[in-house]
């Protein structure tokens, strides 16, 4: 299996293919037992949000790397895929911003990605 800094590094670039944004990460190590790492970015559309979620898991099941479960798909707003250690959320602006998961973690280790 690929190692999470790898995977990390992969899903943050696959987003970032599909022009999401304000991309965090957040080590959950010694923090919490559901996972290690949340991977949040922003979206400003349905389709946009759509074509990251597609994208990200195409790409990774092309490494036989599939999510555990994907939540959300039916409102878009909110999209979780669960790949166990790595959890990764993509948000409408307007949700990310109701729902403040950085505020909410704000004692884990939370590292922004700089867009390329």
């Amino acid at each position: 299996t690929m190692k999470s800094t790898t995977l990390i590094k992969r899903i943050t670039s696959l987003i970032q293919d599909k022009k999401g944004y304000d991309i965090k990460i957040i080590d959950l190590k010694g923090i919490s037992s559901l996972t290690d790492f949340f991977i949040i970015c922003s979206s400003d559309s349905d389709p946009q949000t759509r074509a990251i979620t597609n994208h990200i898991k195409k790409e990774l099941s092309k490494d036989k790397i599939k999510p555990f479960q994907v939540e959300g798909l039916d409102h878009m707003e909110w999209i979780l895929m669960d790949y166990f250690d790595i959890v990764v959320h993509v948000f409408k602006k307007e949700t990310r911003v109701f729902y403040d998961i950085e505020r909410l973690w704000a004692d884990a280790k939370i590292k922004t990605i700089k867009n390329d």
